[in-house]
C-alpha cells in the first residue's frame, strides 16, 4: 500500500540536458503574515526522476498561507550558475487542494508554473 501524497510535491527538470535533475535540496518554508520571515517546515532531495514526494517530516498547510520552495541549484550545477538558489513563492487557498511546483532549469535560467 502506497503512502498518501504530501499536501505539496515538486519536479525539476533540467532543460538543457532534457533529463530529470536529481539530488537537489528543496526546503518549504512557511512566511510570516507580513511576509518578513520564514518557518523551515520539511526538507526534501529530488529522487532519480527529479521529483520530492517525501518529506523529512509531518506536513500541515494553513489555508490563506504564503510558502517559499527553496531549490538549491547551485552544487547540482557544481557552482556554475547564474541562479545558485531559486525561491518560489505561493498562496495555498485551501488545503483541500494538491499543490504541485515544477522547476525548468537551466544553468542560466529558470521557469515554472502550477502544476497538478
Amino acid at each position: 500500500m502506497s503512502s498518501p501524497k504530501p499536501p505539496v510535491t515538486c519536479h525539476v527538470l533540467d532543460t538543457v540536458k532534457g533529463r530529470p535533475a536529481k539530488g537537489i535540496t528543496c526546503r518549504l518554508h512557511q512566511l510570516s503574515a507580513a511576509g518578513t520571515q520564514a518557518t523551515l517546515l520539511v526538507t526534501g532531495t529530488t529522487n532519480d526522476d527529479g521529483r520530492v514526494t517525501t518529506w523529512d517530516g509531518p506536513l500541515k498547510l494553513q489555508d490563506g498561507g504564503v510558502y517559499k520552495m527553496v531549490f538549491e541549484t547551485g552544487p547540482y550545477f557544481a557552482g556554475d550558475t547564474f541562479f545558485p538558489i531559486v525561491e518560489i513563492t505561493f498562496n495555498v487557498k485551501t488545503t483541500a487542494e494538491h499543490y504541485h511546483i515544477p522547476l525548468l532549469l537551466a544553468p542560466w535560467s529558470y521557469s515554472t508554473y502550477r502544476g497538478s
